[in-house]
C-alpha cells in the first residue's frame, strides 16, 4: 500500500467505503445463479460510484478475483457486460498510473474474454482496451503478450472490429 493508502486508513469516510465494499463483495459469496452475479455487480458499482473521489480501491485483489469469475465462459453475456461496466468504472477511478501498478489484478479477467465473448460484448471490451490500456503506451509492455494472446483469437475475419 502506498503512502496515500496509509493516510486513507485514518479517514472515517474511507473506512465506511471499505466496509461498504466488503458488504458488496459478500453478495458474490451467496450467488447461486447468474442473475445473482449481475445483482452483486450492480451493488459493487453503486459503492464504487458513490466513493469515486478515492482513487485507491479497497479489497482490489478480491474485487479483481470476483470480476475474473464473472467473465467465465459459461456465464451469459449479460454478466460479462456488467463486469466490463465495473472494470470501466474502476479504471476511470484509479487512473492510468494506478492501472499500471494494478494491471496484473484486473487483466486476468479481461484478456481471455474476447476469444469466447458474445457479439454484444466484443465492442464493449475493445472499447475498454482502447480507452484504458492503449494509452498506457510503454507501461503496457509487461502485459503486452497477454493482451495480444487475448485479442488475436477473438478477432474474426471480415468482422467490423478488425478495423479498430
Amino acid at each position: 500500500m502506498n503512502l496515500d493508502g496509509v493516510e486513507l486508513q485514518s479517514d472515517p469516510k474511507y473506512k465506511n467505503y471499505v466496509t461498504a465494499v466488503e458488504k458488496a463483495l459478500k453478495g458474490f459469496e451467496y450467488s447461486s445463479e447468474w442473475a445473482d452475479l449481475i445483482s452483486a455487480l450492480g451493488k459493487l458499482n453503486k459503492v464504487l460510484q458513490a466513493n469515486s473521489r478515492y482513487n485507491i480501491i479497497p479489497k482490489r485483489l478480491l474485487i479483481g478475483k470476483r470480476l475474473a469469475q464473472c467473465t467465465h465462459p459459461a456465464l451469459p453475456s449479460g454478466v460479462h457486460l456488467k463486469a466490463l461496466e465495473t472494470y470501466d468504472l474502476i479504471f476511470k477511478t484509479i487512473g492510468p498510473k494506478l492501472l499500471c501498478q494494478d494491471m496484473f489484478i484486473y487483466s486476468a479477467g479481461i484478456f481471455p474474454l474476447l476469444g469466447y465473448a458474445a457479439m454484444p460484448v466484443k465492442p464493449v471490451l475493445l472499447n475498454l482496451y482502447e480507452e484504458h490500456y492503449l494509452p498506457l503506451g510503454e507501461h503496457l509492455k509487461p502485459s503486452l503478450t497477454g493482451l495480444l494472446q487475448g485479442i488475436l483469437p477473438g478477432l474474426e475475419e471480415g468482422s467490423d472490429q478488425n478495423d479498430r
